[in-house]
């Protein structure tokens, strides 16, 4: 099959308004004045619509203004709470008093012992009872839409954490006991750092410590050829290791929004490197880092240019064998897109797809639901508008709000305050190295799948005609993390809803980038459940995999190597590196994972 499209007249943008008579008006007064407008004011929110939080704050306002029983319900939990903190001030000097109200299990601000003695179990106790009633009074209101309760109850929250005691200084037990044990010098460390990552702010330099780690130098060491470079992708080969390796080689698709070498960290954690050593044939796909002269790439580009040019190449290398491929994230979305596109179009190249914390159905994102409505998207493609892109620096900043306790204010006041070093390892290195997304690709990627859910419900057009999911019907192996915020498990494993393929789920610890990256270790605290629903099998739904899945100690890696392993042929002399048309361009880890 050609990564082409057939030859047709090009659809209209999905997006383009419909034809309007020739206005009279300046260009700049009937269209740009409010985009630029928009791409001003996200400066000073943050990104976030004012007139999306209005409409959360005004539906939550008008029904509550409306609802005597929640009204009711505040005014007695309110008289309930004093009680309780009344009668605790009574005693709050006894350093065996019982707290009124304990955090919650992923708080940790509050875990040290000085927060029991007394004044600041005071002040401790009365901002989580008052975060307790803000929770409460954000949610439960009839006839509030659940986007716009998600909303308040979020930026509710991000308010609440702006004045927890933990992050000032007279308020803070332990920031006052570590001056008395520096005699300040943990101020003066803590002002150097803040001036330090201002700096480094300003100028768009990575944070300190990311010094320490470099691709081709600690990152990214697996051996390889970069085989294939277009405007878009370099795809890397990697140099085998084994004298015999499995006929049907690897082909991985990384997100767009990530460089690919979580894929190949260290040698220690690197899943190529784990995959190369077990006798497989790997390729993957490095993306370019877009800059304002690719704003209108589209996902047909990504798909085309990328995923479809990649399998053309690994097929001309290692020729009528079919490829196992796994895509990672959103390269998992876009490898399900490519994977119906050659269902639909009868390519049988495909032995299994693997998606790794990749969703296909977007009717409950997680909470980055909270960033998607028409609103707030018509806000942030205006601020991409402005320079072509979206900055990795503020999508990055989007996702460290829906953590803000551990990632921003928790780090804060360990690094300002405490005057406590930030110790960077090579994850850490990895997500400081972020990449831009192009203005029109971003765009229609927001509103065809996380607005409108094109892709599960079979209107997500490819060339001018839908795909469906429905259509792939080779094995798949799906990894969801427990404690993902960017693409929760229950989430990714919607996707049995979507095909009656052979579906093997596994479900392991950690969260959306430390549970990928999980090599098998003797020391390895890790845990993964696994099950597999046969083709045509019977639906599971996710509460009952969770009860009735087997779990095993140790790494998914080694029970995914073996899936694929058994989905092979057989074992074969490595294949060559390149291939006519497909010549060796450079080294592994190649030229674009360097952009910045």
């Amino acid at each position: 099959m050609s990564s082409h499209p057939p030859q047709a007249a090009p659809a209209s943008h999905p997006h383009a308004h419909y034809a309007q008579p020739q206005s009279l008006l300046p260009n700049f007064v009937s269209g740009n004045a409010d985009r630029m407008l928009h791409a001003q004011l996200g400066k000073l929110t943050g990104g976030l619509s004012p007139a999306s939080l209005a409409a959360a704050w005004s539906d939550w306002a008008l029904h509550l203004a409306l609802s005597p029983s929640k009204q009711a319900e505040l005014v007695e939990m309110s008289v309930r709470q004093w009680e309780r903190f009344g009668h605790f001030l009574t005693h709050a000097q006894d350093e065996k008093c019982e707290r009124c109200i304990e955090p919650l299990p992923q708080d940790p601000r509050f875990r040290d012992p000085a927060w029991q003695q007394w004044p600041f179990n005071v002040m401790s106790q009365s901002f989580l009872l008052g975060q307790q009633w803000m929770s409460i009074a954000s949610r439960g209101v009839r006839g509030v839409t659940k986007h716009h309760e998600k909303v308040l109850d979020y930026t509710t929250r991000q308010c609440m954490d702006l004045f927890a005691p933990s992050n000032f200084i007279p308020t803070n037990p332990e920031v006052l006991r570590t001056i008395r044990e520096t005699g300040g010098m943990n101020l003066l460390a803590g002002a150097a750092a803040l001036r330090e990552d201002m700096e480094r702010t300003l100028s768009g330099a990575p944070p300190a410590g990311s010094e320490d780690f470099e691709v081709g130098r600690n990152l990214a060491l697996t051996p390889g050829k970069v085989v294939l470079r277009n405007d878009l992708i370099e795809l890397i080969q990697y140099t085998p290791t084994t004298a015999r390796v499995h006929a049907e080689p690897i082909l991985m698709v990384p997100a767009w929004i990530m460089k690919y070498y979580i894929l190949d960290l260290t040698p220690q954690k690197s899943l190529i490197k784990y995959l190369v050593d077990q006798g497989h044939t790997v390729f993957t796909i490095s993306w370019k880092n877009p800059g304002p002269a690719d704003r209108d790439l589209s996902m047909d580009d990504y798909l085309r240019q990328g995923v479809m040019a990649a399998m053309d190449a690994v097929s001309a290398i290692v020729p009528k064998r079919r490829i196992h491929a796994m895509g990672y994230c959103l390269g998992g979305t876009l490898l399900a897109i490519a994977a119906a596109l050659m269902a639909r179009e009868g390519d049988r190249r495909l032995a299994t797809m693997t998606l790794l914390a990749a969703q296909t159905d977007f009717s409950e994102p997680g909470e980055l639901a909270l960033y998607i409505d028409d609103s707030q998207l018509t806000f942030l493609e205006d601020q991409m508008w402005e320079k072509g892109y979206l900055d990795s620096a503020q999508m990055s900043g989007a996702f460290q709000l829906l953590r803000s306790v551990d990632l921003v204010w928790s780090r804060m006041v360990q690094h300002y305050l405490k005057g406590e070093p930030s110790q960077l390892n090579d994850l850490m290195a990895w997500n400081a190295d972020g990449t831009r997304m192009p203005y029109r690709m971003h765009t229609d990627y927001l509103h065809s799948l996380f607005l409108n859910n094109e892709l599960a419900t079979g209107r997500f057009n490819v060339w001018g005609r839908p795909i469906a999911i429905q259509d792939i019907d080779i094995p798949i192996f799906c990894v969801g993390t427990v404690t993902d915020h960017v693409a929760p498990w229950r989430s990714v494993y919607k996707i049995n809803l979507l095909t009656h393929a052979e579906i093997t789920f596994a479900l392991t610890t950690g969260g959306h980038n430390v549970g990928v990256v999980n090599p098998p270790s003797p020391e390895s605290k890790r845990r993964y459940k696994l099950a597999t629903r046969a083709k045509g099998g019977d639906y599971v739904d996710p509460d009952a995999f969770e009860k009735q899945a087997k779990e095993h100690p140790g790494s998914w890696w080694t029970a995914w190597e073996k899936w694929v392993a058994d989905h092979s042929t057989r074992k074969v002399a490595p294949p060559k590196t390149g291939a006519p048309g497909y010549g060796i361009l450079g080294d592994a880890p190649g030229d674009y994972v360097r952009q910045r």
